[in-house]
């Protein structure tokens, strides 16, 4: 075990880690990632510009969007400055204040996306299901409403995480096992009582993540339901294909989600590297495909992106 470091306010300093294994290969990993960080940066922005833009996309589903592109800018900055630090300037040690703040929005994020992903399935299911009210349900002041609650309810449930974990007493070797502060990872630091802490986080995961998805998978059930009631094959498909992106959005979201509480409950023997690998993709890849999915299915975003690089060449 290392030394326990703590700053001048006695509070405990962390030390963070890359991947086990590939300490050779720090600045590759940190160009693959530096990558990711690109795309989702630059794709979640032009996603902003372009429904700020064009006027055809003044619609609900597209607010929606663009709150979920905001949210993947939150996420993707929460982790830049340490990931950054670790794997380019190999600068691995955070105070407790910082790791607590970068664990609270990567949580909140992460949390903040999941109600985001349900009020857009919820939007689905009224296109579908009840088209005639869809003007009527889904006005500007309910979609500032939506996204008030997900916003609101992921702010109540992480913000007593810090607090849970600065009571407890630090007297291990402060060694994170991955390039940011999480929740998980912080729990089994600590020496005293974590009963609390453990209960309250499956409460989270419960009313967030577990809720989220039964409701989100109830209401594809009610809209399969009404698309098989459509006579016409070809608007079978058609209305099925506007529901494309937002299952796309979901299933990226939540397989990683599954792989990483998976590996964490039943992975134990499994190499550290994997553990890190799969806690990579469930934050870098979804704020990166989102952008890319939502761009090569929706008509407008891909028609506005192709002038946009027109005009760029000329």
């Amino acid at each position: 075990m290392g030394a326990i470091l703590y700053n001048s306010s006695g509070l405990p300093t962390f030390t963070l880690t890359g991947l086990p294994g590939l300490e050779n290969s720090q600045h590759w990993i940190f160009l693959l990632l530096g990558t990711l960080y690109i795309v989702s940066i630059v794709g979640n922005a032009l996603i902003l510009f372009i429904v700020k833009e064009e006027q055809s996309l003044h619609q609900p589903m597209y607010y929606f969007l663009s709150l979920l592109s905001v949210n993947d800018l939150g996420m993707s900055f929460s982790t830049l400055p340490t990931v950054l630090a670790t794997f380019c300037f190999h600068l691995r040690k955070i105070t407790f204040d910082s790791c607590m703040a970068q664990m609270f929005f990567i949580h909140f994020f992460s949390l903040m996306e999941s109600g985001v992903l349900l009020v857009m399935s919820f939007d689905r299911y009224v296109a579908i299901c009840n088209p005639l009210r869809y003007t009527t349900m889904l006005t500007d002041f309910h979609v500032v409403r939506m996204g008030l609650w997900a916003f609101i309810r992921s702010f109540c449930l992480i913000f007593p995480l810090p607090f849970l974990l600065k009571r407890l007493p630090f007297c291990k070797a402060n060694v994170l096992s991955h390039a940011y502060c999480l929740y998980p990872d912080l729990i089994h630091l600590p020496c005293g009582d974590i009963t609390i802490n453990n209960v309250f986080g499956l409460i989270i995961v419960m009313f967030t993540f577990g809720l989220d998805s039964a409701l989100i998978l109830f209401s594809y059930v009610l809209i399969l339901r009404s698309v098989l009631a459509i006579p016409s094959r070809e608007e079978r498909l058609k209305t099925l294909n506007t529901c494309v992106s937002h299952l796309c959005a979901v299933l990226i979201f939540y397989v990683p989600k599954i792989g990483v509480s998976m590996t964490a409950r039943f992975g134990r023997h499994a190499p550290r590297l994997v553990h890190r690998v799969m806690s990579l993709i469930f934050l870098f890849v979804p704020p990166m495909l989102n952008p890319v999915i939502y761009s090569i299915k929706t008509k407008q975003i891909r028609w506005r992106l192709g002038r946009m690089l027109v005009v760029t060449k000329f």
